[in-house]
């Protein structure tokens, strides 16, 4: 007898088509709706019914003897056995046969299973367990092939188990012993195969287990609770043990559904505590991540509903469980492609995937707001905002449209309808609340818009926790300001940042800044632009505290690199400047603690410091004083002696040196960053971390960092060379004074030398002669040994009475004389003695002066080197008063001397030669300008000298010539003679020469000539090049300043190469002998 026919009326809320839920749905899930309703609960909620007949069966059943019951039964089985053999009209026929045959008269349609419905009755009304042992058994042996069958089974097993539940439990588990591990791998199989097929009869009996598990839950009533964690460890069983495909997926999710509904039925499940809910989980998630990219079914909805009923159960899940249980319910979810793509790759017939999509997204926000109940507290709240971050960030805009809904809802729900048990302030809102910021300018209106509520809803939240009037007030306000920010976004935009800013802690404060820091990389430059407008919107609110400054400068750096645009990159360093207005100080500490101060990556924040002046004062001011941070050699340990913040404000203040924006601030902090520095040398030395510094190699690029005196020796010199300065510069340069200081011995040579030069230009001498006083009163010997070297060499300056008073200078010497220091004492005493302190001195000087130059001029003086440097001295200890007249004697005498044959003498002369010139005073300062142009060419001729001291001597006093002279390429000049090299300097020196005094080529010319007959080869041939260059280049002036006479006298030099027995000579004779000839000829006529 074959039984099929549909009864209808049992039907599970599982199996409902989601279509008819439809008008119940109405306008749910519109998003930002503010009434959120999750009929979706309704899937868990519902109990399962009885059909109609089933009371008045179970009265039968209950009247029959147990002779009756045996004859039903058997009837029943042979009819279950026979099934599969008759379809259709057979079966029903039969089904009424049976029950004709049983005086049973059900007028109403029979369900699809009321056959198995009946069987399990009828075994649960039978009180002997051999009896039901025995159908039961044979129950199992049935086909497990078709969905009908599986279905079947497992209802009457159920139905059976709710008054024999260990009898069912064993021969279960008798079943997974011999059949189900013995069972071939389960594949999909057409209908036709599983019926003709014998090896299918057992294919699936791993289904039919499952789903046995979830109708003995179903009907267990009061005893599902002992017998609740066997049956969850079965089914993960099952399902983990069985190959996946959609039989195993359906089964597994109807078991779940079932075992749920069982345990909302029961109100002691609360207070149960159950071992098998991970489990559960995994499983659950494992068929969500199989799920395809499509919506065709409700399966997404159902396992989420799931999943949300045991997360509800004790023991609460842990924070893992719950983490894996978020990031794969919105994998799941949010990837779907968008709507219309569902839509058109839907089959015909099928569920609207809108709908489908709605649903599913109820259903997790029911998951989400399950979590929240079982933990009210905003720290609860961000664990799960902070899931969404990946689709917040996410370049599909699907996909942060979804996040957002998501949210959105959330905390709707948890604003209106939870009350947040404790007072949390996590940092990580920050974060989030930045991500949501992030999205106020998105390319879709709906996650725009939606993002700022989203803000809105998390400061209520904030607010909410502290429950007081005021903030009760503003919570009012913020629901008002909820309505109008879709109406007028950018007008509200200042003023939602601004109750960020006041409603943050400073952890969450911070957090958001990193948030927006990281965003400013973005390669979408809407993304990027709006995170650094935020950025600067923040900075400006005045919402920073000192202790965020570290962590938020620490972030800039490391993002600035990565920042693609140039407008954004600007905007950052806007708000660097703003940040530094308002925490200077921690500013610059931050920025110098960064990375070593010659790392070009810190240029950009150092220069955002530079562009309010005032700013920048404050900035150098701060640098200063963290450069005159020394402690004692005693308390430093080697290891410690690179990260000495005098060491980072000294390498940080020879970089800025080089930045444009700060050229200005370098000239007003000129003194103290000078005294600061050489200071800082002596500190060093002091230190002993004093390393050789290497000779400058122009043609090596030598990319070694430099150690800490190398350093503050280069920014000595670049000090002077950015800020225009540069004769200082080259005075040192030229006479190799740099390098006195590279050794302590020397050291103080150096620091007088570059004072001498200083008061020789007048370089800021009354701002560095301020701070040297206020370094004399310091407690620090080597700020006093730098001020008195200072003072002693000002005194020689003719500009330093304008700055202060002989009475005042006398004042400070005598507080000299009482210091602690040896050399302290004695250049006090040497001030003291100055001419300028001692006027009655100046005219002793100039008549000894006299008798030395009497000496100096006799054929043959005795020790002319010793003479030499004397009346150095004394020239250097008379002043800017000068010799006078005597002047110009001894400046002629002294070029009589530049091509001595002895070559200390040469260089000896040559250098007091340079000093002569500017040692007449005003009166004769002219005449000594006149001598100075007739000594070029032979200074010229001895840059060519054989001897590298006297070459150098040369460019000394060449550059002084052509500065006292005035000439135009004053530093380009310094620049050829201090680097150039071969034909190229060369040429370029004699361009500088002539260019500067056009119309003087003929003097020129006319010097030159004399060395033509020079006994001094190298002094000859350059004569010859000169005169060579000037004949070539210049012939046209020649022509027109050569007198006759002068032409004359040129000639007859000139023919004497002639007979010259050098080739050299001869050769510059026949190359130039045609120029010389025409040249004569023009001049004559």
């Amino acid at each position: 007898m074959t039984v099929g026919a549909s009864l209808g009326g049992f039907q599970e809320e599982v199996n409902r088509d989601p279509s008819e839920l439809r008008d119940r749905l109405g306008g749910l899930v519109r998003f930002g709706a503010r009434d959120v309703e999750l009929p979706s609960r309704e899937i868990l909620d519902e109990a399962p019914s009885s059909p109609p007949w089933e009371e008045v069966l179970v009265d039968r059943v209950r009247a029959m003897s147990v002779m009756e019951k045996s004859l039903v039964l058997e009837a029943v089985r042979q009819c279950l056995q026979e099934q599969n053999q008759r379809i259709g009209k057979e079966e029903a026929a039969a089904i009424q046969e049976l029950l004709g045959s049983l005086n049973l008269d059900l007028r109403q349609p029979l369900e699809k299973n009321f056959l198995f419905h009946f069987y399990g009755l009828m075994l649960r009304e039978s009180p002997g367990g051999d009896v039901v042992r025995k159908h039961l058994a044979g129950l199992l042996e049935l086909s497990h092939a078709s969905a009908g069958q599986r279905a079947g089974i497992a209802l009457a097993v159920g139905i059976a188990a709710a008054t024999h539940m260990e009898l069912a439990w064993a021969l279960l588990e008798h079943v997974g012993r011999t059949r189900f591990l013995r069972s071939p791998p389960t594949s999909s199989a057409s209908p036709g195969e599983r019926h003709s097929n014998p090896s299918l009869h057992w294919k699936w009996v791993g289904s039919t287990a499952l789903l046995c598990y979830g109708q003995m839950a179903a009907r267990a009533q009061k005893q599902v609770l002992p017998w609740v964690d066997n049956i969850a460890s079965r089914m993960v069983y099952y399902y983990s043990s069985s190959s996946y495909d959609h039989i195993l997926r359906k089964s597994f999710l109807s078991a779940a559904i079932m075992l749920m509904k069982a345990l909302k039925r029961e109100s002691s499940a609360q207070g149960y505590k159950f071992t098998q809910t991970a489990e559960l989980v995994h499983c659950l998630l494992f068929a969500l991540q199989k799920e395809p990219d499509c919506l065709v079914n409700p399966f997404r909805q159902k396992i989420i509903l799931v999943i949300a009923g045991l997360s509800s159960l004790r023991p609460s899940l842990t924070p893992k469980v719950k983490s894996t249980i978020l990031q794969t319910c919105f994998q799941s979810l949010y990837q779907l492609p968008p709507i219309e793509s569902l839509r058109s790759c839907c089959p015909p017939l099928k569920s609207d995937p809108m709908v489908l999509y709605q649903k599913a997204a109820q259903a997790l926000n029911l998951l989400l707001q399950t979590f929240i109940l079982e933990n009210k507290s905003m720290d609860e709240v961000c664990f799960l905002l902070q899931h969404t971050e990946p689709w917040l960030t996410s370049a599909r805009s699907e996909e942060r449209e979804r996040a957002v809904q998501t949210i959105f809802l959330l905390l709707k729900c948890v604003v209106e309808c939870v009350k947040l048990t404790e007072e949390a302030r996590p940092s990580v809102l920050g974060h989030q609340i930045g991500l949501l910021m992030l999205l106020w300018w998105d390319r879709v209106e709906f996650t725009k818009s939606h993002a700022r509520l989203c803000v809105c809803l998390l400061l209520q939240l904030l607010v909410q926790q502290k429950g007081n009037m005021t903030e009760f007030i503003y919570l009012n306000k913020m629901k008002n300001f909820e309505e109008k920010v879709h109406k007028d976004l950018d007008v509200t935009f200042y003023h939602l940042v601004q109750a960020v800013d006041d409603h943050l802690t400073v952890a969450q404060h911070t957090q958001l800044i990193l948030t927006l820091l990281r965003a400013l990389s973005n390669p979408r430059h809407a993304d990027s632009d709006l995170a650094s407008q935020l950025l600067l919107m923040v900075f400006e609110d005045h919402s920073i505290k000192p202790e965020q400054v570290a962590e938020i400068l620490q972030g800039l750096f490391q993002e600035l690199p990565a920042i693609s645009f140039k407008n954004v990159q600007q905007t950052v360093l806007r708000a660097v400047t703003v940040l530094g207005t308002q925490h200077t100080q921690e500013t610059v500490e931050v920025l110098l603690s960064l990375c070593h101060p010659s790392e070009r990556q810190v240029a950009p924040l150092w220069k955002a410091l530079a562009s309010n002046n005032q700013l920048a004062r404050k900035v150098m001011t701060l640098l200063y004083i963290k450069l005159k941070l020394r402690p004692p050699q005693l308390l430093v340990r080697l290891s410690e002696q690179a990260e000495l913040m005098s060491m980072l404000a000294l390498g940080t203040i020879y970089e800025l040196l080089y930045i444009r924006e700060y050229k200005a601030i370098v000239h007003w902090a000129f003194a103290g960053i000078l005294l600061g520095l050489l200071t800082q040398l002596h500190y060093l030395f002091e230190l002993g971390v004093v390393e050789s510094i290497p000779e400058p190699q122009e043609d090596v690029l030598d990319m070694k960092p430099l150690g800490p005196c190398s350093t503050c020796l280069e920014a000595l010199k670049g000090l002077f060379w950015t800020t225009n300065y540069w004769e200082v510069f080259a005075y040192l340069k030229l006479l190799r004074g740099w390098e006195l200081f590279g050794h302590v011995e020397t050291y103080t040579e150096g620091v007088t030398l570059l004072a001498r030069a200083m008061a020789h230009y007048d370089c800021e001498v009354k701002a560095v002669l301020g701070q040297a006083v206020i370094c004399l009163k310091s407690a620090e010997e080597r700020d006093n040994i730098v001020a008195i070297l200072i003072i002693t060499e000002f005194l020689n300056s003719q500009e330093i009475t304008q700055y202060m008073t002989r009475k005042t200078l006398n004042k400070f010497l005598t507080l000299g004389l009482t210091n602690p220091s040896q050399l302290v004492r004695a250049l006090s005493l040497a001030g003291l003695s100055s001419v300028l302190m001692q006027p009655k001195k100046l005219q002793l000087l100039r008549t000894r002066m006299l008798v030395l130059v009497d000496s100096f001029q006799k054929p043959e003086p005795q020790d002319l080197l010793g003479l030499m440097e004397i009346m150095g001295d004394t020239l250097h200890r008379m002043g800017p008063q000068g010799v006078g007249a005597c002047s110009l004697k001894l400046a002629q005498r002294l070029r009589q001397l530049f091509d001595n044959e002895q070559e200390e003498v040469r260089g000896g002369a040559i250098l007091l030669y340079g000093d002569v010139i500017y040692s007449g005073g005003r009166k004769y300062q002219q005449a000594l300008k006149g001598h100075a142009f007739q000594s070029l060419v032979p200074l010229l001729f001895h840059l060519a000298d054989t001897c590298p001291q006297v070459v150098m001597k040369t460019k000394f006093t060449f550059l002084r010539c052509a500065i006292l002279l005035n000439w135009e390429f004053r530093k380009q000049l310094f620049s050829k003679l201090a680097w150039g090299r071969g034909l190229s300097a060369e040429s370029d020196i004699f361009m500088c020469m002539v260019e500067s005094n056009f119309g003087s080529c003929h003097l020129f010319l006319l010097q030159a000539a004399v060395y033509l007959r020079s006994p001094h080869k190298n002094l000859k041939r350059t004569a010859m090049k000169f005169i060579g260059g000037i004949l070539q280049d210049y012939f046209t002036n020649l022509c027109f300043y050569l007198k006759r006479g002068d032409m004359k006298l040129f000639r007859t030099q000139f023919e004497v190469l002639k007979q010259e027995h050098d080739s050299a000579s001869r050769r510059f004779y026949r190359n130039f002998q045609h120029e010389v000839v025409e040249l004569s000829r023009y001049v004559s006529q």
